[in-house]
């Protein structure tokens, strides 16, 4: 459309990829118990000066994985990768910087691949959660929940608690949906 930017042509689009993901190159040492990236001022927010944090393994084993396939629960994966940071999170370290540490071991397949492809860089987690919000829950996934949540209806052999578990599932799978709680019930 006539309101995307335009960017300039790069002839060595491959060395210009290479750059990007060493940028972003994360590195897992095997000598020791944690992990540092090699540009930490670009793609996570600043610690006050004396405070440091290395993402210890630990933490990146307890976290859940995305692969960016179809069906798969994006907000599972988002309140279980939250439940796990907010949990291991160490006293005086800002939550947001430890999802955005921790964020890229969550992911793998197409949506590591996605994440590391990004053209910017990004400044919070709110950023980031809604940039991958709009690529792996497009607006068009959420139109479909919102029609099927408002045309759900108990099937003729099913209990009432049946059908309340079927509608509340439904409704988690898109909690954004912004259906009224008086037109839900």
């Amino acid at each position: 459309s006539s309101s995307d930017p335009l960017y300039d042509l790069d002839p060595e689009i491959e060395i210009t990829l290479h750059r990007l993901r060493k940028a972003r190159n994360i590195v897992v040492s095997n000598s020791s118990n944690f992990v540092s990236s090699s540009d930490n001022s670009s793609l996570y927010p600043q610690l006050e000066p004396a405070q440091t944090y290395e993402l210890k393994s630990g933490l990146i084993h307890l976290l859940p994985k995305f692969h960016g396939l179809v069906g798969e629960d994006l907000h599972k994966h988002l309140k279980e990768f939250h439940v796990v940071c907010s949990t291991m999170r160490p006293q005086g370290i800002p939550e947001d910087y430890i999802k955005m540490k921790a964020f890229p071991f969550s992911l793998d397949g197409a949506a590591k691949d996605w994440l590391y492809l990004q053209p910017v860089l990004f400044n919070t987690w709110g950023d980031m959660k809604r940039v991958f919000l709009e690529k792996f829950f497009p607006a068009s996934r959420t139109v479909t929940i919102r029609k099927e949540i408002c045309e759900i209806r108990q099937h003729s052999r099913e209990t009432l608690h049946e059908y309340w578990e079927r509608f509340n599932k439904l409704c988690a799978t898109c909690p954004h949906h912004q259906i009224s709680e008086q037109l839900l019930i």
